[in-house]
């Protein structure tokens, strides 16, 4: 196929020209984009309101019920519950192997079938989590009323719902309308009515109906009525009672009709005005960068008819930070690309040097194929994954191109060249290949969120690999087959003379410099070898011992840093608000302070703070605030985002009463550093236990912002009947009842007003529900009819309950979770402390577990998948080297230079000044591959010498000579192909940065391995069998000898 191919020039071309067609229509139409790949698992939601529970009495008629309903359902991994005041949340997290639909259905099945729910439970939702990817968040903001930003804002949400290419569009950060029917208890007792015939009256006459048609000579009439209220005015126009005298009273006789929002307070601010947030996201294969873009234009376009005083802006630009950070590996990718032609054309001709490089796009545009094909995106990662595999691309071209060159300069005849010099090196670059290829494997093995991210690298480079084989044995040969026999133009220019005599003066170089050192070190070949094997057991012994540290995933700064406060259960919306305006005003202040000298803008971009929610939970005892910040590589301030965090906490100080402040600012995180989870049944247990391990680490000095998923819990008053109460006839449920809907409200309705899904709730008016004494004065209606005051029926009496309840497969749990200053830490070592802690723990409580999650579940997760990959991988790796080398002893000293091409690694790191992390573990993982495939094709050429009768000293000295060219190549091109990364300072550089220093300082030093310890190791064995042959040691030693004299 080799020979057809070098002679059929078209089919060569029009190999080249689909490829490059069929990967730019993927790349164009086909390859979704996003920031990091999905790593959500298949996730069903069950959803069941319950007004007036408390997370308790959720728990229990609720959450305990679904999960007894799913218990022993095959496909289920894990199952989570979060019982709150008023509803229970169950996530049930569907196994990877098995059908989220088919799964679903049966869920469906097993919850319609539970008929033991609380009679006031509304229907369970059930229902496939929906996989959306946040893209932008529009701001309007101003000094206007709540009410007229909110009403823009759905203006423009309208707007961009109606735009061809958006499909989610929703508002955020307002609170919901909500219609309040608010009656007195006096005005009830005047009228003689109650909450409960007041909300009767308005169902009753708050109704469209329709009673059947007429059926007329001109045809059908409907025959309806359209009494369905919308607006207050209707509301208040809904007649209650007739009273014998004809009077009509409406509900506006006996209550104060308040169209507006729901009670939960909620304030947002952006920059310091009040704002409203409309979340823009996409779904399935939609372009982020395409959404971005339309709603930027959107916004420039609404500029200039903006009402005075609002402002249309927007914050968290998904798509642009994307777009930059792509840029940023673009131009890595485009300066390694560079490098490595120059490269190419400086060692051999510059033609050549072109057409190897021409196997670049060729490979990348057929990767996007494959990626389409199998459903990859592109993004971060698959980025990344491009630019590792940008310099490995071209060694099975630079092998090939250059043994074609070795033919030409022979003097063979074009084609012959091209054929023959492929033919040549066909075998130790296909298994070259093949073994990179497989070496890559294990990312996609790793289990948890990591692998998640991991995957598309593997598959990214494995997909270029795939082609580059194509490209360099199918379409390579048929273009340097022009190049013309001895490819020796009689009168080169200055330019094409001077890179001739660098090439070969750098060949000569090789002989005069190489060949003798490398003769020193095979005849002193024990004392070499031993020399390798004690650098590689110092630095071995210098990571064990902890003194190079290992952290998992080490802190990367973001450009966003968050504070997220927590108050106590109950604590007021003024009083949170006011703490929140506190970190708000600090945030500002860092704004005015850090102004970029060049620019004249602050580095700090926006300040956005919430007020009575914080990451989807709403209560008033929650705020956050937030800011985005310029890039780190457009910041002409050497500041960076831990530097301004730290002084953001020193001018907020401590906040009084706080449960938890927290500042984060990380790029990437694939849990807390400490997360300790506790289980079991007793909340009593959870919280003594959870207040031990809290104590423990406050003994750690670099530990801090520690916290628990527990909270002070919520003040309550619990009601239990009097016997005065039984005699009148009122049962618990009676008096709750009634005091559900005097305090809670009774929903009368719920309206749809355009877009908005609205409810009408009949209720005492504020003034009656704040305060105990008015509770008490209350009045309870007797099965008799009479009226009771609440306290002359029932006792009410204090106490304390939890805000949450959680339970992961069927246990209660807390978490306990801690940051670190991991620079000064040895995570390993903190880490089995803390296990140590948590064992002797354990043993004090009866009935208690505990797992480690977040960083320590990943670590374990990750690790624990590697183990078996990384064993196959070698196996792997052994059986496609023991193929073209036809021997059960040469894999094994081509696959000796892995262990040292750690020590290389490890090197990078340190003249770096990077710590050893998950991303280095990855990168020496795929450096398995790479670097024995300089071995494999320095070991095939040593057989072919030994074949040809050359001895074994010669043959390993002549093989050295004729390989050290593509052999400091294809590691040249490797490292400078990741060179410009290593140097970047963006942040996404910083994340990726551990991978390239492992996969390029790697390299490097795996080519003094490759050129020096694999003849060494050749001969070493060689020796061996030697002295295991011991009757013919004399015929085979004298060659030997004599070679070192030849020589």
């Amino acid at each position: 196929m080799i020979a057809w191919f070098a002679r059929n020039d078209v089919a060569a071309n029009l190999l080249m020209i689909s490829v490059l067609i069929g990967g730019a229509f993927a790349l164009s139409y086909e390859t979704a984009i996003e920031i990091f790949p999905s790593s959500d698992p298949e996730t069903i939601r069950v959803s069941v309101p319950l007004r007036g529970a408390t997370p308790e009495d959720a728990e229990l008629g609720l959450a305990v019920r679904i999960e007894e309903a799913g218990d022993g359902l095959d496909g289920i991994k894990k199952l989570t519950s979060v019982s709150v005041e008023g509803s229970a949340r169950v996530n049930i997290e569907v196994d990877e192997d098995s059908d989220p639909r088919i799964v679903l259905d049966e869920v469906k099945t097993r919850i319609d079938a539970i008929n033991t729910f609380p009679a006031d439970a509304e229907k369970p939702v059930i229902s496939l989590a929906q996989r959306k990817w946040g893209v932008i968040t529009v701001v309007v903001a101003g000094k206007h009323s709540e009410q007229e930003i909110r009403s823009y804002a759905e203006r423009i949400r309208d707007d961009l719902s109606r735009m061809s290419g958006i499909s989610q569009v929703s508002l955020d950060a307002v609170r919901k309308y909500e219609i309040a029917i608010e009656a007195s208890q006096d005005k009830l007792r005047e009228y003689g009515l109650s909450l409960a015939q007041l909300a009767t009256a308005i169902r009753a006459s708050s109704i469209d109906l329709s009673a059947g048609n007429v059926r007329t000579e001109g045809g059908d009439v409907l025959i309806r009525s359209k009494g369905q209220a919308y607006r207050k005015s209707e509301f208040e126009n809904i007649v209650v009672k007739t009273n014998a005298n004809g009077s009509i009273i409406r509900v506006g006789d006996v209550a104060l009709v308040q169209d507006g929002f729901e009670e939960d307070a909620i304030k947002t601010q952006f920059d310091g005005d009040f704002a409203a947030l409309i979340q823009v996201e996409r779904v399935g294969n939609e372009s982020a960068l395409e959404i971005s873009e339309l709603v930027r234009n959107y916004i420039d376009e609404q500029q200039p008819s903006l009402p005075i005083g609002i402002k249309l802006s927007y914050w968290d630009d998904d798509a642009q930070q994307l777009k930059n950070r792509l840029g940023v590996l673009g131009s890595s990718a485009f300066q390694g690309a560079f490098l490595v032609i120059g490269l190419l054309a400086l060692f051999l001709r510059p033609k050549i040097a072109i057409w190897v490089f021409v196997g670049i796009p060729i490979s990348f545009l057929g990767a996007f194929m494959l990626m389409s094909l199998f459903g990859i995106t592109l993004n971060l990662m698959s980025a990344f994954g491009f630019i590792v595999v940008l310099g490995i691309v071209v060694d099975d071209a630079i092998v090939t191109g250059e043994s074609i060159y070795q033919r030409l300069k022979n003097g063979d005849s074009g084609i012959d060249a091209s054929i023959n010099g492929t033919m040549d090196v066909a075998v130790p670059v296909t298994f070259g290949v093949l073994t990179t290829m497989v070496a890559f494997l294990p990312l996609t093995l790793i289990e948890g969120r990591f692998g998640s991210i991991m995957g598309p690298v593997a598959a990214v480079v494995i997909s270029v690999l795939f082609f580059s084989l194509i490209e360099s044995k199918l379409v390579l040969p048929a273009h340097l087959k022009k190049l013309g026999k001895g490819y020796d133009p009689e009168k080169p220019g200055r330019l094409s003379q001077w890179q001739r005599n660098f090439a070969d003066g750098f060949e000569n170089s090789i002989v005069a410099y190489y060949r003798p050192a490398l003769l020193f070190l095979v005849k002193h070949r024990f004392a070499t070898l031993a020399t390798f094997f004690g650098v590689l057991f110092l630095m071995v012994s210098l990571i064990m011992s902890g003194w190079t540290k290992f952290t998992f995933m080490p802190k990367i700064q973001g450009e966003r840093a968050v504070a997220t406060l927590t108050m106590p259960v109950g604590t007021q919306f003024q009083v949170t608000d006011r703490y929140i305006d506190k970190i708000f005003q600090a945030a500002q202040t860092l704004q005015q302070k850090y102004i970029d000298p060049v620019t004249e803008v602050s580095i700090v971009k926006h300040v956005m703070s919430s007020t009575g929610s914080s990451r989807g939970s709403r209560g008033s005892e929650f705020g956050r605030v937030q800011f985005e910040l310029v890039p780190p590589e457009e910041r002409n301030i050497e500041v960076s985002t831990n530097e301004l965090i730290s002084e953001w906490r020193k001018l907020i100080g401590p906040i009084p009463g706080a449960e938890s402040i927290t500042f984060r600012a990380s790029f990437f995180r694939v849990g807390d550093p400490i997360n300790v989870q506790l289980s079991a049944n007793s909340l009593e247990t959870l919280e003594r236990a959870s207040n031990d391990v809290k104590e423990h680490l406050q003994n750690y000095p670099t530990v801090y912002e520690i916290a628990d998923s527990l909270s002070n819990g919520k003040e309550e008053l619990r009601i239990d009947v009097k016997p005065q109460g039984h005699v009148l006839g009122l049962t618990r449920n009676d008096i709750l009842g009634q005091v559900s809907q005097a305090f809670q409200g009774f929903q009368a309705q719920r309206i749809q007003r355009g877009r908005d899904d609205i409810r009408v709730l009949v209720r005492l008016p504020a003034g009656e529900r704040s305060n105990f004494s008015t509770l008490g004065e209350m009045l309870v209606r007797t099965p008799a009819g009479r009226e009771v005051p609440l306290e002359h029926v029932a006792t009410l009496s204090p106490g304390k309950g939890p805000q949450r309840i959680t339970r992961i497969d069927r246990y209660r749990t807390v978490n306990i979770t801690a940051e670190v200053e991991k620079t000064k830490t040895n995570m390993t070592v903190l880490q089995n402390d803390i296990r140590t802690y948590m064992d002797q723990l354990v043993s004090r409580y009866p009935g208690l577990a505990y797992a480690m999650e977040g960083e320590a579940r990943e670590q374990r997760e990750s690790f624990g998948s590697l183990q078996s990959g990384v064993l196959l991988v070698l196996f792997a790796i052994y059986c496609m080297l023991a193929l073209p080398l036809k021997s059960y002893t040469q894999p094994l000293l081509v696959m000796s230079v892995i262990p040292f091409s750690i020590i290389g690694a490890v090197a990078g790191h340190w003249l770096m000044g990077y710590t050893l992390s998950m991303m280095s573990v990855m990168g020496l993982l795929a450096l398995t591959g790479v670097v024995v495939n300089d071995s494999l094709v320095l070991v095939h050429q040593v057989n072919r010498l030994r074949a040809a009768g050359q001895s074994v000293v010669d043959s390993v000295l002549n093989a050295g000579v004729i390989r050290f060219r593509p052999i400091i190549l294809t590691s040249l091109t490797t490292f400078f192909g990741l060179a410009p990364l290593l140097i970047e300072k963006s942040t996404t550089a910083q994340f990726l940065i551990p991978m390239g220093i492992s996969l390029g300082f790697g390299i490097l030093f795996a080519t003094l391995i490759t050129l020096v310890l694999v003849p060494v190791n050749m001969l070493v064995a060689h020796d061996v069998k030697q002295w295991f042959v011991q009757d013919k040691a004399s015929e085979v030693t004298s060659p030997v000898q004599t070679s070192y004299g030849e020589s």
